[in-house]
């Protein structure tokens, strides 16, 4: 009775529109009082459990972090020295978004944030150059689902508490993958660019171009210093995000002097405002665990999956998942998949041998992917927003051409995990 109740509550929340969190706090109530468990036992769940995972602490620091390069004006010089480094190619701000999105990638860590900064950037800047506005937006989205890929990546910081993959490991495996993401976005920008004719750059000085270089190289800096920090052994994830926020303030205070307390009062509300929402989920979604678990639905969802044989093949069942994901990536807010139906694979993906790190990379792309599709596909409304552009043409630009293009690049990270695994095994990773 007390599971029924709960999914119904759950379902209905959903159903009216409300936020997702309510209705696994409400149902996780409704299912508390009907087996006769007492509510405090809800709030020490959530208390509790979101007080032992001291990983999710680098998500704000990455955020915080992503907000100050934005707001500062990095984010700015890095794109403009992009930009003039591409030279007289055509279509070469199309380049340079993708590029700036990789290395904002090494900060940001959310699709999301990648979109709503630099990519106000981005639009404007193509826009003003002569591109149109549907191949702008889609651009932007596509090569902003770089940004969880390669590291740091708020989704892999979630995916490594919820099932225990070693998170180092994890940002190692996404560099390959996000770089090779990057490659086939760009061969779709030459294709399109040659196909309509967009505008070439233009010639830039070499004197120009080292100027700018040398005004971009501090903000350059920022994510060799955070990778450095971890993979040399300096800091853990959550120590190199708090170095990397320090950094960044003093360059933009003191550097770049586009920051002043003022801003950096305002910066600092805006990332509470930001992280809230997903600390409350996170701490719903323990609830749902909580349930979950009590019920013994793993269990079951495993025993189902044998009977229908899904069990028998690695690769049946990453195809199984990666359905799963999308399908429910159209209608349902990539957090509250992350959160409640990662811990349910869980077993499944244990019990075949699917190596944990390998299905984090494809978990991330996948949810990714998630955000650029409609109808769900918040992406698209931000650039559409952004521009000016219907949000239709940039869906109808989306799926024609740029989310094949990111599912075949899910295809061979999903099954070609020595690919994936290439970087975290040359330092010493064994899975």
């Amino acid at each position: 009775m007390g599971i029924v109740l709960f999914l119904i509550i759950f379902g209905a929340v959903f159903a009216l529109g409300y936020p997702i969190a309510f209705g696994m706090i409400m149902g996780g109530i409704a299912y508390f009082i009907t087996s006769g468990i007492n509510l405090s036992t809800l709030t020490d769940i959530m208390a509790i459990q979101l007080q032992a995972k001291d990983v999710l602490l680098a998500v704000p620091l990455f955020i915080l972090a992503s907000n100050i390069m934005n707001d500062s004006e990095i984010t700015d010089k890095i794109f403009d020295f992009v930009k003039k480094a591409m030279g007289p190619v055509r279509g070469g701000l199309g380049y340079a978004n993708i590029v700036t999105s990789i290395i904002f990638a090494g900060i940001s860590g959310s699709e999301i944030a990648d979109v709503a900064g630099i990519g106000n950037i981005e639009i404007k800047a193509m826009l003003d150059d002569g591109y149109d506005g549907p191949f702008a937006c889609a651009v932007t989205c596509a090569s902003a689902t770089i940004s969880p890929v390669i590291p740091p990546s708020i989704p892999m910081v979630i995916y490594a508490m919820l099932t225990g993959a070693s998170l180092g490991y994890l940002f190692l495996a996404g560099f390959l993958p996000g770089l090779f993401l990057g490659a086939l976005e760009m061969l779709m920008v030459f294709y399109l660019s040659k196909k309509r004719k967009y505008p070439k750059g233009v010639k830039t000085p070499f004197r120009t171009l080292l100027s700018g270089f040398i005004r971009s190289f501090p903000g350059l800096l920022a994510p060799v210093i955070l990778l450095v920090g971890i993979y040399g052994g300096i800091f853990t994830p959550t120590e190199a995000a708090a170095v990397v926020v320090g950094y960044v303030i003093l360059v933009s205070f003191f550097i770049y002097k586009t920051l002043g307390l003022k801003k950096l009062y305002k910066i600092l509300i805006k990332t509470v405002m930001n992280i809230g929402y997903i600390s409350f989920m996170i701490a719903a979604a323990f609830v749902v665990s909580y349930v979950m678990s009590r019920e013994q639905v793993p269990a079951l969802i495993t025993s189902t999956f044998m009977k229908w044989g899904l069990l028998n093949s690695k690769w049946l069942l990453l195809m199984s998942a990666n359905v799963l994901y999308f399908i429910l990536g159209m209608f349902i807010d990539v957090s509250v998949i992350q959160l409640v139906v990662i811990p349910m694979l869980l077993p499944l993906v244990q019990a075949v041998g699917i190596d944990l790190v390998h299905f984090g990379v494809v978990t991330t792309l996948n949810l990714m992917l998630a955000l650029d599709t409609p109808p769900y596909g918040q992406t698209g409304y931000i650039t559409s927003a952004i521009s000016g552009t219907p949000v239709g043409k940039v869906f109808e630009e989306m799926l024609k051409y740029w989310i094949p293009l990111e599912v075949l690049a899910l295809l061979i990270i999903t099954y070609w995990p020595s690919f994936v695994l290439f970087i975290p095994r040359l330092f010493g990773y064994r899975g």
